[in-house]
């Protein structure tokens, strides 16, 4: 390697403006598809640079090694999903619900290889990248909380129902855009009855988290 001066640790917005941040996210697209497609141990760093048709020094540039360049494929999919299914602010708390699932639906559909790689691309038991999925799904935990409850700190056994259920949308979501046959709409209230079904048993379970008027009958859109 060359001994030009390092551009930082791989992660987004360690490079600056211009052609330079432009083809680091070009690098980055590249990534998405590679790491969706094959796993991490079986692509070389002379894969990674032939499928980008670029030289592999500069991938070395930009992202210091394969793992950073992982790691900033994962969390620039990872940035764009939270902000995808945090949306609708300003929305009642039920169509906020409704709106979380629904974003979180469209950014899968629309980005297929990049929802594989967030939910399982794979680094074997890499500490740091679990602990990026990890930070996803307590993100979106809390913004169904939110949504739900009007509050986003949540007890034990809330978080631990909300996670459960969220497994389960991981699940089906790569089975559905995978397979397919299912339309948006339809997946988005099965997951909403779905989320209706775990509020209703953890109201069971704990009266002071009453289960809201979304997961009893959630709003069409």
């Amino acid at each position: 390697m060359s001994s030009s001066p390092q551009p930082g640790d791989g992660r987004p917005g360690t490079r600056g403006t211009g052609r330079s941040a432009v083809r680091r996210a070009e690098l980055i697209a590249i990534g998405r598809k590679l790491f969706a497609d094959t796993s991490y141990d079986a692509l070389s760093m002379d894969d990674i640079a032939k499928q980008a048709q670029v030289a592999k020094g500069l991938i070395y540039y930009y992202f210091r090694s394969k793992r950073g360049y992982y790691l900033a494929i994962v969390e620039d999919s990872v940035a764009e999903l939270v902000s995808r299914a945090a949306g609708g602010l300003e929305l009642p708390p039920e169509q906020r619900v409704h709106r979380t699932v629904d974003g979180y639906l469209r950014y899968a559909e629309q980005n297929q290889a990049a929802y594989r790689t967030i939910v399982s691309g794979g680094v074997g038991f890499d500490a740091e990248v679990d602990a990026i999925r990890e930070g996803v799904r307590e993100a979106i935990v809390k913004t169904i909380a939110e949504g739900a409850y009007g509050r986003r700190r949540v007890s034990p056994l809330l978080r631990t129902a909300l996670l459960g259920w969220l497994c389960a949308v991981e699940g089906a979501t790569l089975d559905w855009i995978g397979r397919g046959g299912l339309s948006r709409d339809l997946m988005r209230e099965l997951l909403v009855k779905m989320l209706g079904g775990t509020l209703r048993a953890v109201e069971e379970l704990d009266a002071s988290y009453p289960a809201p008027r979304a997961a009893r009958r959630a709003p069409r859109t």
